[in-house]
């Protein structure tokens, strides 16, 4: 608006006045003896200054708007990625130094587990415990350093899973995960879910008809 302004009392320089309402707005200062095309060339020249040391500014901003997406989305990618390896395809080689930061965090009920090894050992318990996998990243979205997904995960409960004897139930669950990321590695998991649901899914007298956290879109 300035801009227009400026530009606008700095074409009409047949007069004092538009000039003088253009200094007002640039903060430049009027002096009325100057003549109006010497303070129009002054005014052009303050505005040129002004332009060229914003133009850098906004060129960075941009720029680090534009790697921090493309960092986002290469995020994303790689972590669908590693958990449908390990999940449906029962490769758990994926849990390695390539893709997690070696003191991965995972939060636990039981406390944190940290380092890679504790971190495979701990989502393993999913695969010896469960046959008929079915696993689906329902969402998966992120801002910064930080991913959040929404999971499903179906099998029937034929191993022992963290020390729950197999009970041949069917399982279906679902829940979220907070992702923190560290120089394109996964640093830190937080898993989120109704976790009585689960044990009364698994329990020996249950049908295996509880679903939990079933998901629907909002649109």
């Amino acid at each position: 608006m300035m801009e227009k302004a400026l530009r606008s009392s700095l074409l009409q320089n047949n007069s004092g006045k538009p000039i003088e309402e253009a200094c007002q707005l640039s903060k430049f200062p009027f002096r009325p003896e100057l003549k109006p095309r010497t303070l129009t060339m002054r005014l052009f020249s303050v505005i040129t200054i002004i332009c060229l040391l914003a133009l850098p500014g906004c060129s960075s901003e941009n720029s680090e708007l534009e790697l921090a997406a493309v960092q986002l989305e290469r995020d994303l990618e790689m972590y669908n990625g590693v958990w449908d390896k390990f999940l449906k395809e029962g490769n758990t080689s994926v849990v390695n130094a390539d893709n997690f930061t070696e003191d991965v965090v995972v939060v636990t009920s039981e406390g944190d587990l940290v380092g890679i090894d504790a971190c495979r050992d701990y989502y393993t318990n999913y695969l010896t415990g469960f046959s008929e996998i079915e696993w689906n990243i329902l969402d998966a979205f992120g801002q910064g350093d930080k991913l959040v997904k929404h999971w499903n995960f179906k099998g029937r409960h034929t191993g022992e899973f963290f020390g729950m004897p197999a009970t041949g139930n069917y399982l279906d669950l679902s829940g979220t995960t907070i992702v923190t990321m560290r120089d394109g590695k996964i640093a830190k998991e937080h898993d989120f879910f109704d976790m009585q649901s689960l044990l009364d899914q698994l329990s020996s007298g249950a049908d295996g008809s509880v679903t939990v956290d079933e998901y629907r879109s909002v649109n």
